[in-house]
């Protein structure tokens, strides 16, 4: 899990370093990031948890995700000693945070902060069926990851927004038109 996160975030650095000149040093910043942080969240969710057996019977495999919010998710993670369903939250909230700033650069920001916003709603969705379908990561599909996973894109939407106020990168926009 680790050396995924370190490999993608390598992967991300060189994008960022051959875009910063084209785009200005925010907004490069914030894309290479945003793209680490989907894949960070893809290394912490899809990689088969500790101790994962490898093997699960078609019988002990689950067939449908939990609606029951709060579901099957156990209370700490082994990585985090905190509930999972903050960890699932704070997840999500660098990704929602580096999608306004990224975003922001363009005047059809507006429009892409919204669409982004449902992207990873869309990839959080994508992961649960995945965990679903691949009973061999030991994983569980569960509605209340989805929620948890969306209100943090949405608090990292809205710390986006300030982010960007304060960091502006639509200046170097406006300062290589003049």
């Amino acid at each position: 899990m680790l050396l995924g996160s370190a490999l993608s975030g390598l992967l991300c650095l060189l994008f960022f370093l051959a875009s910063r000149r084209r785009l200005g040093t925010v907004s490069a910043l914030a894309i290479a990031g945003f793209v680490w942080s989907l894949m960070v969240i893809a290394c912490v969710t899809l990689i088969p948890a500790q101790g994962a057996p490898g093997v699960v019977s078609a019988e002990g495999r689950l067939t449908t995700c939990s609606w029951d919010i709060g579901g099957p998710a156990p209370q700490g993670f082994w990585i985090f000693q905190s509930g999972q369903r903050a960890l699932n939250t704070v997840l999500f909230v660098p990704s929602g945070a580096l999608l306004v700033v990224g975003a922001a650069r363009w005047r059809a920001g507006w429009v892409l902060v919204p669409l982004g916003l449902v992207g990873l709603a869309v990839y959080s969705a994508a992961i649960e069926a995945t965990q679903l379908a691949l009973a061999r990561l030991d994983r569980a599909c569960d509605v209340t990851d989805f929620v948890d996973n969306v209100t943090g894109a949405a608090l990292g939407v809205a710390i986006g927004v300030v982010l960007a106020v304060v960091l502006r990168p639509w200046r170097a926009r406006s300062r290589r038109h003049h």
